[in-house]
């Protein structure tokens, strides 16, 4: 079997066995294609590598200027390929064991405040009760808001989650895993209204003889639902509307806000991993920054010292 066909191997068994998503099987052949590439003109194959080729090509990232976050995750291919590798038999060895890579600075999410959200939603609001496409921004900004959905979760949505104004609906997220997640009231009349517009075209289209959309966000491209790239920039301009930074809002600001504000009202960690989805808690202890704020804050302010 040639390095390709090892590599389409592994790509199959994170589909079958991860559910991997097709985005994040893409990034994967890619991280080992150009693997692949650089040991080619080193004149070796992938399972001829060993740990001392893969730390070169590591240190040929860093000269190229590649950024820490970009050659861990080209290391984790790399390492993850190897061991599925060695389970296979295909090797007697695992080289990318103990391999450290690069340190990724964590970021902060830098959050959206209340009052961002707040015009954000006013700026949308307007006119959604007699144009279409304003409806359809209003929901999608209350939405993400009101439940910290990925973007890519939104756009997903079927029509039916949504029938009988529920207080819940579930959710499939990475890998598959599901999860429920609750509506806020001000959510379900955004998106009853919403409902309302897109029922009306949608039976219109049926009397011509078309199909009814599954989706909730129905559109005609190839996947039958609108795209993230047209939610973002539908955000995009929605901020400029508002007088927000566009630059500080995307839908996973909103997912951030979603997360950040919860936190800072009070809610618990593993209550909002669950929302959110996060397989592992350390994912959402991103958010702890907002957790020592609080408690810098009330120090300074309760502390009978304080003032002193």
């Amino acid at each position: 079997m040639r390095d390709a066909g090892r590599v389409g191997a592994f790509l199959e068994a994170l589909s079958a066995e991860r559910g991997a998503a097709r985005n994040t099987l893409a990034a994967y052949e890619r991280d080992l294609r150009i693997f692949g590439e650089w040991l080619a003109e080193n004149g070796r194959g992938l399972l001829d590598a060993d740990r001392s080729m893969i730390e070169a090509w590591l240190e040929a990232l860093d000269v190229e200027g590649l950024s820490p976050a970009t050659r861990a995750r080209r290391l984790s291919s790399v390492r993850q390929f190897y061991r599925f590798a060695f389970t296979e038999g295909w090797r007697a060895d695992d080289p990318g064991v103990g391999i450290a890579g690069p340190a990724r600075a964590r970021v902060l999410p830098k959050a959206l405040t209340i009052k961002d959200v707040d015009r954000l939603l006013a700026a949308a609001a307007e006119r959604a009760g007699s144009d279409p496409r304003a409806a359809r921004l209003f929901c999608i900004v209350e939405l993400l808001y009101a439940t910290g959905l990925r973007v890519s979760e939104l756009v997903a949505l079927p029509r039916a989650a949504m029938r009988g104004d529920p207080r819940m609906i579930l959710i499939t997220g990475k890998g598959g895993r599901e999860r429920m997640v609750p509506l806020s009231a001000a959510a379900r009349e955004a998106v009853a209204e919403w409902c309302r517009h897109r029922d009306e075209a949608e039976q219109a289209l049926v009397r011509k003889g078309a199909r009814a959309s599954p989706f909730l966000f129905p559109s005609r491209g190839r996947s039958g639902h609108l795209t993230r790239v047209a939610v973002w920039q539908a955000l995009k301009a929605l901020a400029v509307r508002a007088g927000v930074d566009p630059a500080s809002l995307s839908p996973h600001k909103l997912r951030h806000a979603f997360a950040t504000h919860l936190l800072a009202n009070g809610a618990d960690l593993r209550s909002i991993q669950a929302l959110l989805g996060h397989a592992d808690i350390s994912t959402t202890e991103i958010y702890t920054h907002v957790l020592d704020e609080r408690l810098r804050a009330l120090v300074l302010e309760k502390h009978p010292l304080a003032s002193g």
